[in-house]
């Protein structure tokens, strides 16, 4: 070899060692700790800049493009969740592999050039089914979640050394890309309970640090995260802490107390929220990306670490999107999240505007170019799914039980089942109460359909016509995704208690107790559907045959094809209520009501020609066709009454009743405390707005909590919104449930230019006795919107 070629060669193979995320690079062990006021990458100040990216949100043929993506927007680090119940599906059965190999995406992040936050729970949130814990933990009926149960704590310690199994190996420290650990996930909002927060600490240490020559312990960076307005409850001493805050917040708020209490820490927002996710039966949420770009603006400027959520949300595909609370508010499929990168992975205004500023962060250097999109856009023809198949064909097992069983219970974690009974004789109209109904139920009646009971709007019962004894009562009930925020995470599926019929002979009030259930189980699963399928229909027809006029609940089976590979939208507004397959691929849930009525199908799921389809439609339709177009179609809501709570029938009097509290609030950001002059009785609460401290008619709410009598703030998973003179509906989902969500980032507020006075009447459950109020204003700058005059009413 010449000399000139052996210099070449040289200083070629010098500058792959210097270049991060080469794979010289990743066998150097590195180091990342914590500086006085900034983090350290290798003795050198380092401000975070990381893009949260769920892995089993994004196809697995499509993860480096999003990757490249992140690192195109400036970002020098990825952060994301480990979800349990994706990777423990079953008791003791794990899958690392395929698109839940976790450590292969941490690998493709460092060939990019990226560091790693991983966030292994065991409690996500993430808007995912049960906030990531794995439903199999129900069966055991007495456990408490989040808290040192021991069976709880058992299963954490194995799955947690089943994470470490897969990435430890990839710290800095072992020359991988993973910087920081996170110690569970904004448990301020959950509880207080330090010995729980200690002991998973000890869990990640045990499985992440190992010693050095010098017989130190050494491993990535521990922190935990929550709000700044409860991060004390569980903040732990030798913990890094950081905060979660939406755009728009003040940002010298935010980070007030954290500088009080620890001047010399490093600041960095581990959850800054570049949108916000949507639920069904409300409309698309979208955040300005004005708001977004300058809240990142002003942390870069001041030196402050920060994790975009969501950068890019994906799509919770199959049955993996959760619920939120209190009530029950089921997560559309897509996760959009209104991020700059969208769900099928391409740039929108939003990433342009923000990478603008994230170059003059860069070090005067250019950020690298934008990728092409993964796959292009394509779409087909309407397709009638001709062939139906009555859902209740796939019942995969029954089960005979004198009372109703759960999903649990009956060992199934996802899907449907008919619950079948007979009746006595009933010989005027009756009311059936089912306690309760997850999530979605349809009464049948010998066959024929008799009503529904949704879940999301909190209803329990129906009116039944006269029925003769040993008419055969059907109820079939769909079970959403699992609540994944708050203490109502411990959600069971299927009917969770009794069904009743009351009624009366014209001289006593009546009461049947349903008994002696059979009960038919169609478990969502993608590959009992297909080999169930496969089966000629005629031989499928059985007793159990439930419609809804020329409506069935069904299972379509189908195909279109394809001249041209690429992403395509599958339009589902013809459909009712259900999930959708494409090849063996589980979609997602749709719903007609909206917003979401399209479903993104990946193209890296589709070939040339025929492409197999099956509709899993619990609602039935007389009319299934669909089509794929080259665009989503995530705000169309098709409801059957307004989700507004302005009827004024449920407006109360209040002329004639003495308030609570009567006087004025205070201005500016921040939780304050409303006391009563004396303990207060009601299953209502009115809070009346007669001025705003900003002299103007714009009111806003972002949470309340009501107090007892010790002081101990009041449950709200019960609450429900009665009446509310205004909600800002269509200018971002300000409708009253947003002032006790859970979410100190969303809330009520009304519309803008609508007079004064304004009232929100909120309906507690049942009878409290209350002593005070907290009110939190809005958290931007300012606090817009604030009340200042107002009166507070239990009654």
């Amino acid at each position: 070899m010449k000399l000139q070629q052996k210099i070449l060669f040289f200083m070629l193979a010098l500058a792959m060692m210097l270049i991060p995320g080469s794979s010289q690079a990743a066998n150097r062990s590195g180091d990342f700790t914590v500086g006085k006021g900034t983090f350290l990458l290798n003795n050198k100040p380092f401000v975070v800049k990381a893009a949260e990216v769920h892995y089993p949100r994004i196809p697995r043929p499509y993860w480096e493009q999003r990757i490249k993506m992140c690192k195109a927007l400036g970002m020098n680090t990825l952060c994301l969740y480990v979800f349990w119940n994706i990777h423990e599906p079953q008791q003791d059965h794990f899958n690392f592999s395929g698109n839940n190999d976790v450590a292969a995406f941490c690998r493709l992040a460092q060939k990019h050039g990226m560091y790693v936050i991983v966030r292994p729970g065991p409690y996500v949130c993430a808007e995912w089914e049960m906030g990531g814990l794995p439903w199999w933990l129900l069966k055991k009926k007495d456990i408490r979640l989040r808290e040192q149960d021991p069976f709880f704590m058992q299963r954490v310690k194995i799955f947690e050394k089943k994470v470490a199994e897969q990435l430890a190996p990839l710290t800095i420290q072992h020359g991988g890309p993973i910087i920081m650990v996170q110690v569970e996930n904004e448990y301020g909002s959950y509880g207080e309970d330090k010995p729980y927060i200690r002991a998973i600490r000890d869990l990640l240490k045990d499985n992440w640090y190992t010693k050095d020559k010098q017989g130190n312990s050494v491993g990535p960076v521990l922190f935990q995260c929550d709000w700044s307005s409860n991060f004390t409850k569980n903040g732990l001493d030798d913990l890094v802490w950081t905060m979660n805050f939406g755009t728009g917040a003040n940002i010298d708020q935010q980070f007030k107390r954290l500088g009080e209490l620890r001047p010399d820490a490093p600041k960095m927002c581990s959850e800054f929220w570049s949108g916000w996710f949507d639920k069904w039966g409300a409309r698309h949420e979208t955040r300005p990306a004005k708001d977004m770009v300058d809240g990142i603006d002003e942390m870069l400027s001041k030196g402050i670490s920060f994790s975009l959520y969501m950068t890019h949300g994906g799509t919770s595909f199959g049955h993996w999107a959760g619920a939120n609370s209190p009530g029950f508010a089921p997560d559309v499929t897509s996760y959009d999240y209104d991020a700059p990168i969208n769900e099928y992975g391409q740039a929108t205004p939003k990433f342009y505007e923000l990478r603008r500023t994230m170059e003059k962060y860069n070090g005067g250097k250019a950020l690298p170019s934008v990728p092409k999109p993964a796959a292009p856009l394509v779409s087909f023809p309407k397709v009638k799914l001709s062939a139906r198949i009555p859902l209740c064909q796939f019942i995969t097992r029954s089960v005979k039980s004198h009372d109703t069983q759960t999903f649990e219970e009956m060992d199934m974690g996802w899907g449907s089942a008919f619950y079948s009974t007979t009746l006595p004789e009933i010989n005027q109209p009756s009311r059936l109460t089912i306690s309760d109904a997850h999530d979605y139920a349809q009464v049948f009646i010998n066959g024929e359909f008799v009503g529904k009971i949704d879940r999301v709007k909190n209803e329990k019962s129906i009116v039944l016509p006269p029925v003769k004894k040993g008419s055969k009562l059907d109820i079939l009930v769909e079970a959403m995704g699992r609540i994944n925020f708050g203490r109502a995470i411990k959600d069971y599926k299927g009917i969770t208690g009794d069904v009743t019929i009351a009624t009366t002979d014209g001289q006593h009030d009546i009461t049947y107790n349903l008994k002696d259930w059979t009960i038919g189980l169609v478990p969502d699963d993608v590959d009992t559907l297909a080999t169930q399928s496969r089966k000629p229909y005629a031989e499928l027809r059985s007793h159990l045959n439930v419609r809804n006029g020329d409506k069935e609940p069904s299972v379509f089976l189908g195909s279109f094809n394809l001249s041209k590979v690429g992403d395509t939208f599958i339009n589902m507004e013809n459909f009712g209520k259900g999930q959708v397959y494409v090849n063996g691929h589980a979609l997602g849930r749709f719903w007609r009501i909206g917003p979401q009525q399209t479903l993104y199908c990946p193209g890296c799921w589709l070939r040339k020609g025929k492409n197999s389809i099956m509709v899993l439609d619990v609602a039935g339709t007389a009319n299934p066709v669909l089509w794929g177009q080259a665009k989503p179609e995530l705000d169309k809501l098709q409801l059957e009454k307004t989700n507004l709570h302005n009827n004024i029938g449920d407006k109360p009097d209040l002329n004639s009743r003495t308030p609570a509290f009567s006087g004025a609030l205070q201005p500016g950001n921040g939780w304050q405390t409303i006391r009563f002059e004396k303990p207060q009785q009601g299953r209502y609460m009115a809070i009346l707005i007669s001025s705003n401290q900003s002299g103007k008619d714009l009111s806003a709410i972002a949470e309340l909590y009501l107090q007892d009598t010790q002081g101990h703030r009041i449950s709200r998973e019960s609450w429900t919104t009665k009446y509310a003179d205004s909600e800002d509906a269509a200018n971002g989902n300000h409708t009253g449930d947003k002032a006790f969500d859970l979410q100190e980032s969303t809330y009520w507020q009304t519309i803008p230019d609508t007079d004064l006075p304004h009232l929100l009447v909120i309906d507690l459950g049942s009878a409290q006795t209350v002593s005070a109020m907290e009110y939190l204003p809005r958290a931007e700058q300012g606090a817009p919107g604030s009340i200042k005059e107002c009166k507070v009413y239990v009654y």
